[in-house]
């Protein structure tokens, strides 16, 4: 017995040994197919890449200008030293968090019609993730500064540092979703059945991944202790509620222009799912922020001078008093049409309600939030902030370069899993 049984490991050992050296041989052919979809479509595809890459290129040359000229070419000052770009990154964490909104109907609730198109979520987290970072190195003003922010080769204050907290969670979180859509979408094309031990676990885990990283981000900021604006402990439940809105929002259009220009099948299942999660979170988000401007403006004291800069103006000064009220309004009237009974039925007023939410929170979560933390200064000084176009160029660039991947990615994962791309043979 003892020998069948080795006789039988042994059979197996080889057996797995040679399905491995098969999957290694596959991977050129793989990668082969993936570059011949991500470059062959429709005129309108052409028309979109060409569009994104003339952006994306406008958005290099003003980057290039920064650099060379340095950070005095931006609206950004020693008063004001984080803005456009920081905004973006922090509304962007939101969104590769939110995508996790559709990781856990498919995983942990075993939803079968979400199950089917979570691939669209987690590639939404990379893309998102890679904008991220690239708006992080747009803000160090010398790319050359970005190696300091490399696990193993920067010289880390760890685990005091925030900062280092919030690289290590960010870059820990791309990598994740890297391996679980790079692993799905190989097994896929080769035509097999994934095996749950490689990357069960890491769907698990990039759920409370998702978390972490927009709940660091906001402990970035809500532990400065000499910026009283952002010390309060509904930061970090704000970002999460509103990451709940702004990502599901994001790929709610996205299903639907999946279903018109590629044939692939998207049920409505998922869009109701992601829909019933907006409407909870967006309310949630409402409450603290009304829960936040009570108590800055019940309570008063001199720690409030930042909150009556960015709601009303302070001394004669309102540069975000038109923002914040654009994105209260956007974010009020999103809010009521997703409490429309059977939006899903209404396809206008739910992309409405989603464009609105996602335009409103950007609005928050960006120069809502970041610049008034600086206003006033420390040194009790009101210096205003304005972007510069470079700055505007830059953004729109990385935006740009960040849907041409969520293109391509798409692109790529759909073909494969609708089984247009099999490996023959």
């Amino acid at each position: 017995m003892n020998g069948n049984e080795t006789m039988s490991n042994h059979a197996a050992d080889v057996a797995g040994e040679r399905e491995q050296v098969g999957h290694l041989k596959s991977y050129p052919r793989f990668l082969m197919r993936a570059l011949s979809i991500a470059t062959d479509g429709s005129w309108m595809f052409y028309v979109w890449m060409i569009s994104l890459t003339g952006i994306t290129l406008v958005g290099a040359n003003a980057w290039a200008v920064q650099v060379r000229d340095g950070m005095g070419v931006t609206g950004m000052s020693d008063h004001v030293s984080w803005g456009l770009y920081i905004a973006n990154f922090t509304f962007l964490v939101g969104v590769a968090a939110g995508a996790v909104m559709m990781v856990i109907p498919a995983y942990l609730y075993r939803d079968k019609a979400m199950h089917d198109v979570v691939i669209v979520g987690e590639l939404l987290a990379v893309a998102a993730i890679v904008m991220c970072l690239l708006f992080v190195t747009v803000d160090l003003g010398r790319p050359d500064r970005f190696w300091h922010l490399i696990p193993g080769l920067g010289r880390f204050n760890w685990p005091m540092s925030m900062l280092t907290w919030d690289v290590i969670v960010l870059n820990g979180y791309l990598l994740i979703n890297l391996h679980i859509v790079g692993y799905l979408l190989y097994m896929r094309y080769l035509g097999r059945t994934p095996n749950p031990r490689w990357y069960v676990p890491f769907v698990f885990l990039s759920i409370v991944w998702a978390v972490s990283i927009h709940t660091v981000t906001a402990f970035l900021y809500c532990g400065l202790g000499g910026r009283p604006f952002w010390n309060t402990a509904l930061l970090a439940p704000r970002f999460l509620a509103s990451a709940f809105v702004a990502g599901p929002a994001f790929i709610i259009i996205t299903l639907q222009l999946i279903k018109r220009y590629s044939g692939f099948h998207v049920g409505d299942k998922p869009i109701q799912t992601l829909v019933n999660i907006a409407r909870v979170a967006i309310c949630a988000s409402l409450v603290m922020l009304t829960s936040e401007i009570f108590t800055e403006f019940y309570t008063g004291g001199a720690h409030t001078a930042s909150a009556q800069y960015l709601y009303f103006g302070l001394h004669g000064n309102t540069g975000l008093v038109g923002w914040i009220w654009v994105s209260i309004i956007l974010t009020v009237v999103a809010t009521v049409l997703f409490l429309r009974p059977r939006i899903i039925q209404h396809r206008v007023t739910m992309n409405l309600a989603c464009v609105l939410a996602f335009v409103g929170l950007w609005i928050e979560k960006g120069m809502g939030l970041i610049v008034p933390g600086f206003i006033p200064s420390t040194l009790h000084e009101i210096v205003e902030y304005l972007p510069s176009m470079v700055e505007w160029k830059v953004t729109a660039g990385i935006w740009a370069l960040g849907l041409m991947i969520y293109t391509v990615a798409l692109k790529i994962g759909i073909a494969i899993f609708s089984g247009r791309s099999l490996e023959r043979g």
